[in-house]
């Protein structure tokens, strides 16, 4: 008769204490519980999982990582629990460590499909677009076959720039699931809608599905094939028809997704008196190694057309939309990430973070993506908001700021469609709010703090690449390469909605584009030019 040694036995025990514990919402006594249980067993990683999380919800971030770091000592080959040890170690800022995991989880033989799939959005999720790719093609062809896992397919396809192929996943996928709006909305955004290649017939006939939609998650779907019929018919030039379903598109997702202006602008505000908080003494983060050049501004504003230009030089790479640099912020002032409150945290906090700490936090986990070049980028626009902290952390690194003029800039972030997130962005009064803190967060840094970072201008940046550009890789140290002036040539992922887009060669068709709604669009401009005024 097989018995369970008693240390193990202890260690159930404990665990389960710590469980009910958890379950009772006493995080302190399930901790207490937890790291009994990891001196009786100390290479227990689901313990030291489970410790973490209870570290976690008492809000001690710093505290959380360590039983994380500690399994990577004694690894279990046990791919979903190095699954799930992963992504508690993204969530906290752990990338490299979050990686080796992966190349572990690599060497798995025969791994089944739904692993693969799991490793797929891992890669995804830390930016590593060519071997999510891989793998979520090995995890199709090994039978993975939900919707979500032929979607995400399509999208590594089309980020990588294999459209035909995106094409026909997709098209494979709204056949065999014609109400799912996640793939519809891939279709549409892959490239220019065409009289012969649209299917206004069957977007309408879902939308008519959809017309007494009542769940949450029903509206979502409607709103998003609402989205797909704008983003055809606007492409057909039907402009009245396109508005009427872009208008039905985001009356559904701001009554899903209220935006809170009297949190934004208290954000806004914390962030203007920021400077003064912060200490005077200089940051000496070591500038050795591969260098990162900082990308902001709104969404929309042509963050990604500089990135891809910058991209195509010889000595810089393109890291994408990453948010390490919020992530190490979060680490080093130790608040768990909460949206603006969380952020409202770390500035009442600012005069005594540890900033050489947090840029070398940031480089540490960043420069990987540098792949042996000498500047890598990290463009995500919401970096506007870290601006200050950036300078003080890292005062080596060049950050540019994309300015475009106000109405296209605003046009184009309503009709984006960004999901459940940008709350701001479906309603005339809240995209003006919006923006006016932008701007004022703009005019503050640049007020406060002179030469912390460059605008770009989108205008010139088309009507004068080379001028333009060539002064932006001055500021970075670089001379220009002809080949920044063709970024349709540059063959490296880009993970963005306008990842097709931006494959084209220059074009001024971005400028002034809001005109085909010049009407319908007048209170949004008379919003913006008011908020300008003050």
């Amino acid at each position: 008769m097989n018995t369970i040694p008693p240390h193990i036995s202890e260690s159930i025990r404990l665990r389960q204490l710590a469980h009910r514990h958890r379950e009772a919402g006493d995080f302190a006594q399930a901790q207490a519980a937890l790291e009994k249980s990891l001196r009786v067993l100390p290479n227990d990683a689901e313990a030291s999982v489970e410790l973490a999380d209870v570290l976690f919800l008492q809000g001690h971030l710093q505290a959380s990582t360590l039983p994380l770091l500690a399994c990577l000592r004694h690894l279990p080959r046990n791919a979903p629990l190095i699954v799930n040890l992963v992504q508690h170690l993204v969530a906290r800022g752990e990338i490299v460590a979050a990686r080796s995991c992966l190349d572990l989880l690599a060497q798995a033989p025969d791994p089944p499909a739904q692993l693969l799939v799991a490793q797929a959005q891992l890669r995804f999720g830390i930016g590593d677009i060519s071997l999510a790719r891989d793998l979520a093609a090995k995890a199709i062809a090994k039978g993975a076959d939900a919707p979500d896992d032929w979607h995400l397919y399509a999208m590594l396809l089309q980020f990588e720039g294999a459209l035909d192929e995106a094409n026909a996943v997709l098209q494979r996928c709204l056949q065999r699931w014609p109400d799912f709006g996640d793939a519809a909305m891939v279709l549409v955004n892959l490239r220019k809608q065409k009289p012969e290649t649209q299917q206004l017939s069957y977007l309408e006939t879902q939308c008519a599905r959809l017309e007494d939609a009542q769940t949450s998650e029903r509206k979502f779907v409607k709103a998003e094939f609402a989205y797909s019929r704008f983003k055809t018919l606007d492409d057909l030039g039907r402009y009245e028809e396109a508005w009427r379903a872009l208008d039905q598109c985001n009356t559904l997702m701001a009554e899903l997704n209220p935006y809170d202006a009297a949190a934004e602008e208290a954000l806004t505000n914390a962030l203007i008196e920021l400077p003064e908080r912060l200490p005077t003494k200089a940051t000496s983060v070591s500038s050795s190694g591969p260098t990162p050049i900082f990308i902001v501004g709104m969404p929309r504003s042509g963050t990604t057309l500089l990135d891809r230009m910058l991209s195509s030089h010889s000595a810089i790479t393109s890291a994408g939309e990453i948010i390490d640099f919020w992530r190490q912020l979060h680490w080093v002032a130790d608040v768990v990430p909460a949206r603006a409150r969380g952020l409202l945290s770390i500035i009442d906090k600012a005069a005594d973070l540890d900033y050489q700490q947090l840029g070398e936090r940031y480089l540490r986990q960043t420069q990987w993506r540098a792949q042996g070049k000498a500047f890598y980028i990290d463009k995500l626009p919401a970096n506007i908001q870290m601006v200050a902290f950036i300078r003080r952390a890292l005062p080596h690194a060049p950050i540019l700021h994309m300015a475009r003029e106000p109405m296209d800039t605003c046009f184009s972030n309503f009709k984006a469609m960004f999901g459940n997130v940008s709350s701001y962005s479906y309603q005339f009064g809240s995209l003006a709010h919006y923006y006016r803190q932008y701007s004022r967060l703009v005019d503050a840094w640049h007020r406060q703090l002179p030469g912390a970072m460059i605008d770009v201008d989108y205008a010139s940046l088309v009507d004068d690449t080379a001028g333009t550009l060539g002064k932006v890789l001055e500021h970075c140290g670089l001379a220009m390469e002809e080949a920044c002036l063709a970024p349709e040539k540059n063959a490296a992922p880009v993970a963005t909605p306008s990842s097709a887009q931006v494959r084209e060669s220059i074009h001024r068709r971005g400028i002034d584009q809001w005109r085909h709604y010049e009407a319908q669009l007048e209170p949004l401009r008379l919003l913006l030019e008011a908020g300008s005024s003050r």
